[in-house]
């Protein structure tokens, strides 16, 4: 059966791109600026909190392929509820360091971030153009 277009799922659909997109353009671009320089960014950044530098290396070498991978699938909507889930989750661990910083901006800006991610996930049912809905309809 062939998804019937209402402005709910079309509002659904350009929403997850919009932010897929957006979130995938944060990950390829710090990869290709180089990983090893958006870590030492982050060094930097976190030099005067309490976490260790090499977490701080860490994470900010995964920091951009987590981003990529998230991005890409809500972009598509391939395991679309998990990778909102999984976003959410990543924003709180982004939020937890923006905070331990103290920079408020960041973290304000995270929360847009959040309430986008909620909303996606509380409409969920209108997933209807995305990667997931081809692979469980029938022909």
């Amino acid at each position: 059966m062939k998804a019937q277009l209402t402005d709910e799922k079309l509002a659904y659909a350009l929403l997850r791109v919009f932010v897929g997109l957006n979130i995938l353009m944060h990950g390829l671009s710090r990869m290709i600026a180089g990983l090893s320089e958006f870590a030492g960014h982050l060094q930097t950044q976190f030099a005067h909190s309490p976490l260790p530098p090499w977490s701080v290396q860490i994470f900010g070498t995964v920091l951009p392929v987590v981003e990529a991978l998230l991005g890409f699938f809500l972009l598509i909507g391939f395991k679309t509820r998990a990778a909102l889930i999984g976003g959410s989750v990543w924003l709180l661990v982004l939020t937890f360091g923006a905070s331990l910083i103290q920079d408020w901006q960041v973290a304000g800006t995270q929360l847009i971030y959040a309430l986008a991610y909620a909303l996606l996930l509380f409409l969920h049912r209108f997933n209807a153009w995305s990667v997931d809905t081809a692979l469980h309809s029938n022909p």
